[in-house]
């Protein structure tokens, strides 16, 4: 099926290295993301995940290596020059404009494209994502917050990517509510956009995603598929246990 994104081109980085002040948060880390896949990335808090995000976003500039979409290089690009490229992230945190209602949220999402979204169009996104708020004129800070992620996730496809990086969207949902998210990624990723998943819930990782990327100490140890992992001697002893 075709990508509903900007284009249809992998995102790749290759051997990025972010440092802070000369501690290293990122070492020679790579991956790649096709259109249509779900690829995960695991490991320990501080493995640099999220970092590894920051830098693909364009909101730290990497030290070293190369961030790509396509043909088009990204690791030199500003923040909203990234996002204009084709990639549209999630956060750790819900970073939705609390005060907004729900209808001015998803379109603040769309800003390249050119005039402003329907409410239809806004309640295709919202139905698209498993959000059963249909108020438009709600204010999101009021909704559940498992309706606060999902409406998120409409926010950043709003900006139809290429490319969607999710940064623990699970994070303080029920097994119930999991279960929903898991549905909605692999729906989303089956129209073409590649997901990049970041997440510590190890069962979602391992009924949605056709790769993982394993970090620790900011160095990639492993990369499979969810069973290779799950039976990596590096990545139990690093992240999963026994």
């Amino acid at each position: 099926m075709a990508a509903s994104g900007v284009n249809a081109e992998a995102l790749v980085a290759e051997n990025v290295t972010v440092r802070y002040a000369g501690v290293t948060a990122l070492d020679d880390a790579s991956l790649r993301v096709e259109p249509g896949a779900i690829v995960g990335l695991i490991g320990p808090n501080g493995a640099g995940k999220t970092t590894l995000i920051n830098a693909i976003t364009g909101v730290v500039r990497p030290t070293s290596g190369t961030i790509a979409l396509g043909t088009k290089r990204l690791d030199r690009l500003p923040a909203h020059r990234v996002a204009r490229a084709g990639i549209a992230r999630t956060y750790q945190n819900v970073r939705l404009f609390a005060r907004l209602d729900v209808a001015d949220n998803v379109r603040a999402g769309a800003f390249a494209r050119s005039g402003t979204l329907s409410d239809s169009e806004i309640v295709t996104l919202l139905e698209r994502t498993g959000t059963t708020e249909r108020d438009l004129r709600r204010r999101a800070g009021a909704l559940p917050y498992g309706e606060q992620r999902r409406l998120e996730v409409a926010r950043a496809l709003a900006a139809r990517p290429a490319t969607l990086l999710l940064d623990e969207p699970a994070a303080g949902m029920n097994p119930a509510e999991t279960i929903v998210l898991g549905r909605t990624i692999a729906s989303v990723a089956s129209s073409g956009v590649g997901i990049l998943l970041v997440e510590h819930d190890m069962s979602l990782v391992a009924a949605i995603c056709t790769s993982v990327v394993v970090l620790n100490f900011g160095r990639v140890i492993a990369t499979g598929t969810p069973q290779e992992i799950a039976r990596d001697p590096a990545v139990i002893e690093a992240y999963l246990g026994t």
